[in-house]
């Protein structure tokens, strides 16, 4: 009974992190680097945290090759 209501408040929350990523735009584009995929999925995993001000912003730096 408690997994299956920690279950139900688990789904419920990153429901609330999909629907305030789409609220922000960020499924318009494509993920086009890995910043944006991580900011994606910061935001949906930060869920209804968003509505009280959290904005989670990832940067990431990919190494470039040597020449």
């Amino acid at each position: 009974m408690v997994a299956r209501l920690i279950g139900i408040l688990v789904i419920l929350w990153l429901v609330v992190g999909v629907v305030a990523t789409y609220q922000r735009g960020y499924f318009a584009t494509d993920p086009s680097n890995c910043a944006k995929a991580g900011t994606i999925v910061a935001t949906v995993v930060a869920g209804p945290l968003n509505y009280l001000g959290v904005n989670p912003k990832i940067s990431c730096v990919i190494p470039q090759p040597s020449t």
